[in-house]
């Protein structure tokens, strides 16, 4: 016999929530697969076995908060076998509904859409395609509405499901279900005048640490913006001249946020006040380079942490944040890969912001915002010309960061980017 416990968290963690059984009271399992995902304020934790066995019971149900190093279940030893859609009702836990076991563990809380899932409408429910590239999010919507993966029209940047997408996605049973036959049809109810729907669901435990922390920056710090542009047309002919090169050397893309690391650190050097953080009454001067990438994910927004950016060349930082990119978007995202950095880059050029003004990430001071690239108009030596073009901005705590300290580090992010071979050549 062998326990199934809470991963241990971190110290600024105290709980989770407990989100998804992936095996059920009765069933095999082996030693390293997932049998449970947990969610913090920060990340998704996916415990699993340590053992072979079966497993012999649960003692805490989706939705219940858990603490670090509380007992989740009991694997004891057996071969055990995937039980049917009946005997699953008779081995689940108490308010656990039957399910068909290739849809994967349902929740007991209403769906997504608000309306509680029946059981008898999920043990008709087609068989259900198993997917590695779903999100916890995702994954749990499509078991709660019955969704086929396979049949769910995919709009995310790699062909993946995107929440969004499941929750708009209508289960082909349920929709049959819906349309009565032609005997049975009732007049439809009266809907007054002016009505509109309305949906509240609760914040994730990720969403709602998110929304306090920046609000806690907001009311802490004195956030101040300035803005400069570059011409990214330097930076577009280096890439162009040397991509093929570099990817056949390095196995990975040369992409814009990689310079921007480079110029950003080299920058950070030279303005350390920028590098800093503010506790209580005394300044932070971090004699170590660690840049956060902001990365959208289905649970929010999430800032993995580079490494003493100082030490790493372009090549290695494209291949940690695609690396970082890859695992946000599967939710395995460790708190070890978020935890620390002293400054910190967004781009919303990827979703088509032209301007923004960035919120730091604290205990940071400061935070990097790139946008989109925008062809246009500008005078160059002495002559009109169309250019592609980029808003910076850097959004810091003018608490330690002054004005002149501020803009002098926009300014020489802008001349490296406008003249990338200064990094290549560390001038």
């Amino acid at each position: 016999m062998a326990e199934i416990k809470v991963p241990v968290f971190s110290e600024s963690v105290s709980e989770g929530t407990l989100l998804t059984w992936h095996k059920k009271p009765g069933e095999a399992v082996k030693r390293g697969e997932v049998l449970a995902e947990i969610e913090t304020d920060k990340v998704v934790l996916e415990v699993t076995a340590l053992q072979d066995g079966v497993l012999q019971s649960i003692a805490k149900q989706e939705g219940d908060t858990v603490l670090s190093e509380e007992v989740l279940g009991v694997v004891g030893e057996g071969t055990g076998a995937a039980p049917t859609a009946a005997a699953a009702a008779t081995t689940a836990p108490a308010g656990t509904p039957a399910t068909d076991l290739t849809a994967g563990p349902v929740p007991t809380e209403q769906s997504a859409g608000g309306t509680a899932t029946h059981p008898d409408d999920l043990t008709r429910a087609p068989a259900t395609e198993r997917r590695e590239d779903l999100s916890p999010a995702v994954r749990k919507i499509i078991t709660e509405k019955g969704l086929n993966p396979g049949e769910v029209p995919a709009t995310g940047p790699r062909g993946n499901i995107t929440k969004a997408d499941a929750m708009g996605a209508t289960a082909p049973a349920a929709a049959a279900q819906a349309t009565p036959a032609a005997s049975s049809i009732q007049p439809a109810a009266t809907v007054p005048a002016g009505a509109r729907p309305e949906q509240r669901v609760p914040m994730t435990r990720i969403r709602a640490r998110i929304a306090e922390r920046l609000k806690e920056v907001q009311n802490t710090a004195a956030l101040l913006t300035t803005f400069n542009e570059v011409n990214m047309q330097p930076s577009m002919d280096l890439r162009k001249k040397y991509q093929d090169q570099f990817v056949k050397k390095h196995g990975v893309k040369l992409g814009f946020m990689s310079l921007f690391v480079r110029a950003a650190t080299e920058a950070l050097k030279a303005f350390p006040v920028v590098n800093a953080s503010v506790d209580g009454k005394e300044v932070i001067y971090h004699g170590y380079y660690d840049v956060g990438i902001a990365v959208a994910s289905d649970r929010g927004l999430v800032v993995p942490i580079l490494r003493d950016t100082d030490g790493m060349g372009l090549a290695d930082i494209e291949k940690a944040i695609a690396a970082y990119a890859e695992k946000a978007r599967s939710g395995k995202l460790t708190m070890e890969d978020m935890a620390g950095g002293t400054f910190s880059i967004t781009n919303g050029g990827t979703f088509g912001s032209m301007m923004s003004t960035p919120i730091i990430n604290a205990p940071q001071s400061a935070i990097l915002g790139m946008h989109n690239i925008i062809e246009r108009p500008i005078a160059q030596n002495g002559q009109v010309v169309i250019a592609p073009m980029m808003y910076i901005a850097l959004s810091y705590d003018h608490r330690i960061i002054d004005g002149k300290e501020a803009v002098q580090f926009l300014v020489m992010v802008k001349n490296l980017l406008e003249d990338p071979a200064r990094l290549l050549l560390d001038l």
